[in-house]
């Protein structure tokens, strides 16, 4: 043990790197299951529309919502969700997949959803990009 200490003591910038990189990738593995938020690849995601009737939301802007988008799926673009959650009021109790072009998005409009009393909030993980490489049908209209 006074190895340790020693090492430590010699070596402070390679332990100090050594813990960060620790605490990143601790936050990485468990931050979205601490957020509350659960995510699912495109398969779990088309059996909650299929089964419980869930509503895609599509969290990105509007020009990238307009080149193409899951069948169906509304768009309120992040930085917009605050203000516009009245039109979402409906499915409040309901399941609502978020969709996002990073999963870092997705996690923080399902905080601000969840805040807002929504029940059933799941992201996509992986985004659009993950629903075209499963060769899941998108849309332009």
């Amino acid at each position: 043990m006074e190895k340790l200490s020693d090492f430590i003591a010699n070596h402070l910038w390679l332990v100090s790197l050594f813990v960060a990189i620790l605490t990143l990738l601790l936050w990485n593995i468990f931050g979205s299951a601490m957020s509350g938020l659960a995510q699912g690849g495109p398969s779990e995601v088309t059996r909650l529309k299929n089964h419980e009737k869930a509503l895609f939301l599509d969290l990105r802007t509007n020009a990238d919502y307009s080149s193409g988008h899951i069948l169906n799926a509304r768009n309120i673009p992040a930085a917009e969700l605050e203000g516009r959650q009245k039109e979402l009021q409906k499915h409040k109790s309901g399941p609502i997949i978020l969709c996002s072009s990073r999963d870092s998005d997705g996690v923080k409009a399902g905080r601000v959803l969840k805040f807002a009393g929504f029940e059933k909030i799941y992201s996509l993980k992986g985004g659009l990009e993950a629903w075209r490489n499963a060769n899941l049908p998108v849309t332009r209209e």
